[in-house]
């Protein structure tokens, strides 16, 4: 099903996976070989769709170490305010490429008052002001407008959310956190070294009964873990391509992000062509396919012949098995989960996932399901679930499917064909275009509850619940003909392959009239004179300081789970309804993983706070254990030279989201470090780099740090300034005890190492 071919190999003629040493190639291709051999593999690297479309797109002058500037930019109601409060506080004054601004995440305004219009006005207004375009809410998820109205082949967009995938379209775009934006805002570059590019070699077709999360889970299950494609590009080719769709197409590719992934990319067709001409944009087509000796630095064979209908249980898409083999033997793979769940909640001890009580009659009953978002709402997945309706022809009951299609246009063409009253009819709670369900912002399941949906993500908690008011519930993954196939089979687990249905999907019409009729498009156009609206819980950021010669970091909480979302460091659903309030949201960090440490960063923040206000009585309580590591410096010097702060131990922060809250609610608390293994994701620690957060790493796989020790890190300034990767940390213990720390600093860019200095980016760019 999934094969993976480590270390150089070239795709030639974009039919045969031949290793870069030469092994195994025909007698037919030894021309072809000699010739791509012959060459430098630096020839090979210039075949590839990615070195096509990165040079294209850099300013640097050298192709190891680019400078990006993007076609288009896109932002939504979970990370504009602050992505705009940055840029404003920066010079901006008009959008240099469109921007769109999506309502999708928070469009119900159905939590904290009049926060969630407030905010949507907020963006109007800024939209007008500065050439924006703006997408009211319930029109379309930011993904799937990007899709239909914006991308073009051989483009690059930068989008604030982690599953900015449009490689489909032949574009190579990249999620990223709000600082990353705010400086495209600015027509500032993207800078980042030329990463690594692994093929995906698809051969065959899907089996009528499998759908695109299948084929998602199945590499990520066999990639995320070994980090096989981490931070590198896939590129989507090979003979199997054209078996699919453009809607299965891009189910496959949003699910990338899932990968840990950078970006992703797939040579174009004719199938594409006829996308761009349904949306009325035949000119954002190109044809885009690599060279006849393109060399990848891995390659990922995918045979779709052999996929089979999947499940991703609890609590990471990574956990993905067979769904047959989870629905013959459910004692076994839900104690799995159950036994992952005391790791996941080590520091919410009362919690008790009790999974194999869903167990009934040797079955597994699922409590609820959802389809929905940009990895599911498609015409031709809702379609899909519709003819597995009639076929099996049972009323729901009280099993509540919930289904979003992505955009209007689609809702209304579903609505024409008559999909949408078949499924209403069966008892399906059809909704608009929303991505609630993907991170609990709406229909949030009951304490225990065990639920199936074809969303992006199954995080611990990211459905709603929230440990530490005692609440647990869980999320398997699968693909929308499965949950169909479960969902009218009374609940109980059920796989798409037996009730198989021949694919008759309606031709798709694309009534552009709907966008005409009520999106705002400034791109151009803007209006400077315009008043921006403000709400009352729209709030600047804090002032940030500078970083100091020296640092005194209390340590606020250690997280020894092998990966920790970017949901468990800033939980989304109703907190998000606080985005625009940086002190207020910042009272959820870490909330569900680590309750403590809200109160251990405000505990030491107090210290900071007297050391900018003066107050040498106060910040000496504090100081009062450098003498355990041999300073004895005066107070008064010590408030010149050393900041006080917070730091966060986790061994793979940041897997999952882009949003920037993740590191900025902890510099607003105090957090002034990361120590860790390593960075599950690049934009989570570029989202650190720029709220000022140095970006350690512990070269040991484990630590002894704990909760109230001290870390102290002397001429850090220097340190950072001189571009040193190396430094010593002198750790203080509760004991008051010392030892020595070795930390790394890896990777710090020039650009990088001017926004720590400052202590943000937005400092950076005030001076």
């Amino acid at each position: 099903m999934i094969t993976l071919h480590k270390g150089k190999h070239y795709i030639l003629n974009n039919e045969r996976i031949v290793s870069a040493d030469g092994a195994e190639k025909t007698a037919a291709e030894q021309a072809l070989w000699v010739d791509s051999t012959a060459l430098p593999p630096e020839e090979g690297r210039k075949q590839t769709l990615t070195w096509k479309v990165l040079e294209n797109h850099n300013h640097s002058g050298s192709m190891e170490h680019l400078q990006i500037r993007f076609d288009s930019m896109g932002v939504y109601d979970n990370t504009y305010v602050g992505i705009l409060q940055t840029a404003y506080a920066s010079g901006l004054k008009e959008f240099p490429m469109p921007c769109v601004f999506t309502n999708c995440h928070n469009c119900l305004g159905a939590v904290g008052g009049t926060i969630n219009t407030d905010v949507h006005k907020y963006a109007e207004s800024a939209c007008k002001k500065s050439g924006g375009i703006f997408v009211p809410p319930h029109e379309a998820v930011i993904h799937q407008y990007m899709r239909e109205m914006i991308i073009n082949s051989g483009d690059m967009s930068i989008v604030s959310d982690s599953h900015t995938r449009y490689g489909t379209q032949g574009s190579l775009s990249i999620g990223e956190g709000g600082p990353e934006l705010a400086k495209a805002m600015l027509g500032k570059y993207y800078e980042i070294d030329y990463p690594e590019v692994i093929a995906v070699f698809l051969t065959g077709a899907p089996k009528p009964w499998v759908g695109p999360m299948d084929v998602a889970l199945s590499i990520i299950g066999k990639v995320f873990r070994n980090n096989f494609v981490k931070n590198k590009v896939l590129e989507f080719v090979g003979p199997g391509l054209k078996s699919l769709s453009m809607d299965f197409r891009n189910g496959i590719d949003t699910m990338t992000t899932e990968s840990a992934c950078l970006s992703s990319i797939w040579a174009t067709d004719e199938r594409t062509r006829e996308y761009f001409e349904i949306h009325n944009r035949p000119e954002g087509y190109r044809k885009m396919e690599p060279g006849n000796a393109a060399l990848y630095d891995g390659v990922v064979e995918v045979n779709l012949d052999a996929v089979v209908p999947m499940i991703a249980l609890p609590f990471h898409p990574s956990n993905a098995y067979p769904l047959a083999d989870v629905i013959a033997d459910p004692e076994y793979y839900l104690g799995l989960v159950e036994a992952e769940a005391g790791k996941v909640f080590e520091n919410n001890p009362d919690i008790r996932l009790d999974l194999r009580s869903k167990i009934v009659d040797g079955k597994i009953k699922v409590d609820q399901a959802a389809i929905a978002g940009c990895a599911a709402g498609s015409f031709e997945n809702i379609c899909a679930v519709d003819q597995i309706a009639r076929k099996l022809d049972n009323g729901l009951g009280t099993f509540p499917l919930n289904i979003y299609p992505a955009s209007q246009p689609i809702m209304y063409e579903l609505n024409r064909a008559g999909v949408l009253n078949d499924l209403m009819g069966y008892g399906a709670r059809v909704k608009t275009a929303f991505c609630g369900p993907c991170f609990g912002a709406s229909d949030a399941p009951g304490n225990n509850d065990f639920c199936i949906r074809h969303s992006t993500r199954n995080f611990p908690n990211r459905e709603g619940s929230n440990p530490a008011t005692g609440q647990i519930a869980s999320v398997a993954l699968m693909d929308s003909r499965s949950i169909a196939a479960t969902a009218f089979n009374g609940g109980y687990l059920t796989s798409a392959e037996t009730c198989p249905v021949e694919p008759a999907i309606p031709e798709y019409h694309f009534n552009g009239k709907i966008y005409e009729n009520i999106v705002y498009n400034g791109f151009g156009k803007a209006k400077p004179e315009t008043e921006i609206v403000y709400g009352p819980s729209i709030k600047d950021w804090p002032e940030m300081s500078r970083l100091t010669e020296n640092l005194l970091l209390k340590v606020a909480s250690v997280i020894r789970d092998e990966v920790t979302t970017t949901d468990e460091l800033i939980p989304s659903g109703e907190t998000a309804s606080h985005r625009s309030n940086p002190y207020k949201i910042s009272e959820y960090t870490l909330i569900r993983k680590d309750p403590a440490y809200v109160g251990n960063a405000k505990a030491a923040q107090v210290y900071e706070k007297a050391r900018l206000n003066g107050d040498g009585e106060k910040a000496a309580e504090f100081y009062q254990v450098l003498k355990c590591a041999g300073v004895d410096a005066p107070v008064e010097e010590l408030m010149q030279t050393t900041g006080i702060g917070t730091v966060l131990y986790a061994k793979r922060p940041g897997d999952g989201s882009a949003r920037e809250y993740a590191a900025s609610c902890q510099k607003v608390l105090g957090g002034l470090a990361n120590i860790c293994i390593e960075y599950a994701t690049k934009r989570y620690r570029s989202n650190c780099v720029n709220w000022g957060i140095l970006p350690f790493i512990s070269p040991e796989p484990e630590t002894s740090l704990a909760v109230g020790e001290y870390v102290y890190l002397p001429g850090i300034r220097s340190a950072v300034e001189a571009g040193k990767t190396a430094v010593e940390a002198t750790v203080i213990g509760t004991d008051r005890s010392t030892r020595k720390m070795e930390l790394e600093l890896k990777g710090v860019t020039e650009a990088e190492k001017k926004v720590l200095l400052a202590g943000s980016l937005i400092n950076f760019y005030k001076e």
